[in-house]
């Protein structure tokens, strides 16, 4: 497929850009460091920003987010709406698609993904 209809070549191609805003920032989660279940995108518009000015969320059950061709272009729909200048985002799965406080009590661990108890979301290593 050429690059002018590829939405994920679109996303990688803006993560390469270091300066501007309006900034989106993306992370997906899952059950496991393997499937991405959900991916959140939130974006900021300035530096002087106190936090997140819009945020969109996308789940899957069957299909990981990350290749999910659908979802990416709703992505790129979305951040191309708020004329976003630049993306950050990790290459890995980074914690449990359950909010804690929502999903589960607030300083738990979820009981629906045992795999994220003691372990350190940015690293994926297990605490000691």
């Amino acid at each position: 497929m050429s690059p002018v209809r590829n939405p994920e070549y679109w996303l990688r191609k803006k993560t390469y850009r270091r300066t501007g805003y309006p900034v989106a920032s993306i992370a997906y989660y899952g059950p496991d460091d393997k499937f991405a279940s959900k991916v959140v995108v939130g974006i900021t518009l300035d530096e002087k920003a106190e936090g997140v000015a819009f945020i969109e969320k996308w789940f899957s059950t069957g299909a990981d987010v990350r290749r999910d061709r659908a979802i990416t272009q709703q992505i790129l729909e979305f951040i191309e709406m708020h004329r976003v200048e630049r993306v950050a985002m990790v290459d890995r799965i980074i914690g449990c698609p359950h909010e804690e406080g929502i999903d589960y009590p607030e300083g738990q661990w979820c009981p629906q993904c045992p795999f994220w108890a003691n372990r350190d979301r940015w690293t994926g290593q297990l605490l000691s």
